[in-house]
């Protein structure tokens, strides 16, 4: 009886080590790794001519996630062989930023996120796209345009003047460009082309046309392969006989 007692004692006892050994296996915390690029902002990213872009990415990771690589490339096979690379600043969290220039390729590029945990060893990796936008062109504005006087005898004169500025690292005259002016009738929905003139030494032009009837001016600058196209605000001339 004593020996068969014992039997049953260490059998059970062998269960309980069996079940403990499950069980403390099954306590040991294991994560599925998960790594996500949440957010890019902006996109697209849009660059000036002469300044630079500065891009943000937010990325979501697991727990058992300590280190995160972020990498960006042309995502066009052409501008691969150039090996772009760019230098990606690491801020607070799993966030980075990247800052382009207007020599980087326009396009779609490619955002890659890579995940190591405590030993170095990758354990999650995500890829995601966004475009960005190279301005060569530098902005422009028509400032202080205007159309004098703001009421006058029919057949008379009306005067325009106005500058044409490109933005560098100021707003500045543009010499020699070409501006047109249109009118829009009272009651008309349409614009029409009246007259068209050259930009003196500080961007300034000077116009004129003869009065008709009522009606709204502007002046429009069609842009070239360096500046882009502008177009100024209204004034409003009222015609009388």
């Amino acid at each position: 009886m004593n020996k068969i007692t014992v039997g049953i004692v260490s059998a059970v006892m062998g269960g309980a080590m069996l079940v403990s050994g499950a069980g403390a296996a099954s306590a040991t915390t294991k994560y599925d790794s998960k790594l996500e690029i949440r957010d890019i902002k902006p996109n697209p990213v849009v660059v000036e001519r002469g300044k630079e872009a500065r891009a943000y990415f937010d990325i979501g990771a697991s727990r058992d996630v300590s280190r995160v690589e972020l990498s960006v490339e042309p995502a066009e096979a052409n501008f691969r062989t150039l090996r772009t690379k760019k230098d990606v600043r690491d801020l607070e969290g799993w966030r980075f930023s990247v800052s382009f220039n207007e020599h980087d390729p326009a396009g779609k590029w490619k955002a890659t996120a890579v995940a190591y945990n405590r030993f170095g060893k990758v354990v999650a990796k995500d890829d995601a796209f966004f475009s960005v936008l190279v301005k060569r062109k530098a902005d422009t504005r028509i400032s202080r345009f205007s159309a004098n006087p703001s009421a006058v005898r029919s057949g008379r004169s009306i005067y325009f003047t106005g500058y044409l500025q490109a933005e560098g690292r100021s707003w500045s005259g543009v010499r020699g460009e070409r501006v047109s002016v249109y009118y829009r009738p009272t009651g008309s929905s349409s614009w029409k082309w009246v007259t068209s003139g050259t930009t003196s030494w500080n961007g300034k032009f000077s116009l004129k046309t003869r009065a008709w009837k009522s009606g709204t001016f502007r002046t429009v600058f069609s842009g070239d392969s360096r500046l882009d196209s502008a177009t100024s605000g209204t004034d409003y001339v009222r015609v009388y006989r």
